[in-house]
């Protein structure tokens, strides 16, 4: 069963906290292998322009959870969080359905 985890946080420093993540990506890649996650979608909420969902999605809960368990992922959590001004929030869903 997919699993999606929806990261909800507030930032005033966009553009910054992008260039983290896209850093943190090319290393990984680098590093050798595929990314963990088969869908990962950066959104920003119209009504409230300092709100922002990260939308990520991977083949399994157990492959998901392997991923957050890596001292990367650790690392770049808590880099993230510093520029947050607001959060991070992590929502953990299983998908029951696509259409």
């Amino acid at each position: 069963m997919n699993f999606v985890q929806i990261v909800e946080y507030e930032t005033d420093r966009p553009e910054e906290l992008r260039a983290v993540m896209n850093r943190r990506r090319d290393e990984a890649m680098a590093a050798g292998g595929p990314p963990p996650f088969t869908q990962l979608i950066v959104t920003q909420d119209r009504d409230k322009p300092e709100r922002y969902l990260t939308i990520i999605e991977f083949p399994s809960y157990e492959e998901a959870m392997n991923n957050s368990n890596r001292p990367e992922t650790d690392a770049m959590a808590k880099e993230f969080s510093s520029y947050c001004t607001r959060g991070p929030f992590y929502h953990n869903l299983d998908v029951l359905d696509r259409a």
